[in-house]
This record gives C-alpha cells, sequence and structure tokens, in this order.
C-alpha cells in the first residue's frame, strides 16, 4: 500500500515495522497546553512523523502514539510533568503512516508569572542502541502485562508494579534508571 493510500486510511491503519531515525545531533522539538494539546512543532517533528503543521497544530500530542507503547509509561511521565517536575522518557512513536521512530524524550512543565503550570516542553533525541537494548525487552514486558489484564486499572497496576519492582531491584529511581542506560 502507498504512502498515500496509507494516509487516506487514517490513523487506524496497520503498522507497517518500518523503523526510523534521524541524526544524532538533530532534536525533535514539541510544545503543548496543559492538556495535551500540540501548540508548536519543529520541522524535524513534522518530516519524522509526516504531518504538516496544519494537521498537528491543535491536536492532542497522543495523535503519535504508537499501540506498543505501555501505558504505564505515560502515566508516569503525565504525572511527574503536571506535578512541576521534568521527566527523561524513552518513547517509541508512530508516524502518519505506521511507520515508527524511537526518541529519548526530555519533558518538562512551563509555567506562567505565578508558578502555575501552563503546557509542556519536549525536546527529543535519537536514543543510543544500547539503551534499546535494555528499554524495548522492558516495555514488551509492560505492555505485555497489560494486555493481559482484564480491566484499565489491573493493566496499569500490573505493568506500573512490574517497573517500580525493577527499580527497586536496581535501588535507582526512575530517573536515575533512565539516565543510566
Amino acid at each position: 500500500m502507498s504512502r498515500a493510500a496509507r494516509a487516506v486510511a487514517g490513523r487506524d491503519m496497520s503498522l507497517t515495522g518500518v523503523s526510523r531515525t534521524f541524526k544524532e545531533d538533530e532534536i525533535i522539538v514539541s510544545k503543548t497546553d496543559n492538556k495535551g494539546i500540540i501548540t508548536y512543532a519543529n520541522e524535524l517533528f513534522l518530516s519524522i512523523a509526516d504531518y504538516t503543521q496544519e494537521e498537528i497544530l491543535g491536536k492532542p500530542h497522543s495523535i503519535i502514539r504508537h499501540p506498543h507503547m505501555p501505558k504505564a509509561i505515560f502515566k508516569l511521565l503525565w504525572s511527574q510533568v503536571r506535578s512541576g517536575k521534568e521527566i527523561f522518557a524513552y518513547v517509541v512513536n508512530r508516524t502518519k503512516y505506521g511507520d515508527h521512530y524511537w526518541v529519548m524524550a526530555h519533558v518538562t512543565p512551563s509555567f506562567d508569572n505565578t508558578g502555575n503550570v501552563i503546557g509542556f516542553h519536549s525536546n527529543r533525541r535519537v536514543p543510543t542502541r544500547s539503551a534499546l537494548a535494555v528499554i524495548e525487552p522492558l516495555y514488551r514486558t509492560l505492555k505485555a502485562a497489560e494486555d493481559k489484564a482484564s480491566s484499565p486499572q489491573e493493566a496499569m497496576e500490573a505493568s506500573t508494579n512490574i517497573l517500580m519492582n525493577l527499580l527497586k531491584e536496581k535501588g535507582k529511581s526512575y530517573d536515575e534508571f533512565i539516565l543510566s542506560l
């Protein structure tokens, strides 16, 4: 199926299995409001995700969410930034045409003059192969636990428990673990 045909098929198209990457010195940048609606996307974001500015601005950042991404990681990410703290996380995203690309995301909250969180800023770099060698199997395990669960709450609990047990075993916080890879 051509890219144009996949685009017409819409967001629910099947995944292509094609992995994309970008240069080590490049940074994908996006900004959202406090509800995760995209307010800015740089040219690299648009290029790798296959969207135009018109297609992406005003849309939820989840438009690029890959279905294999564990929900527990997003729960942790959003909890952290909504509380006013930065976070680093490995994320696999999906392009408009069903390809995928991995990033090492650094997400920070944006504040107004009185210290209230009004949005989020994300810089994403190419992850190292050694980091992905740890993250990919971990995420498969987390996602499998979520998929086996009988309810969304049970799914979140199952994958969160696996992640927290791993961190306890390693004697590291989430941030320390991610930055050690």
